[in-house]
């Protein structure tokens, strides 16, 4: 299971205590994996690099919406 292989995951610093919506990511060498923060031992999304940083810049200017 990929969650089991990679160390390191994080919040975000704008993830609160009693927010049920956190998100938690992980360095990856070649990818970068996202997991829900309230099932660790649950599967994770894997993003490319670059689809990582387009998936953040779209959430940054407001392209996606929680």
């Amino acid at each position: 299971m990929i969650s089991s292989e990679h160390t390191g995951w994080f919040k975000s610093s704008y993830s609160g205590g009693s927010q049920a919506e956190c998100l938690e990511v992980a360095p990856g060498p070649t990818t970068v994996p996202v997991r829900d923060s309230k099932t660790t031992d649950g599967p994770a999304l894997l993003f490319s690099a670059g689809g990582w940083t387009a998936f953040l810049t779209a959430v940054k200017e407001g392209r996606i919406k929680g």
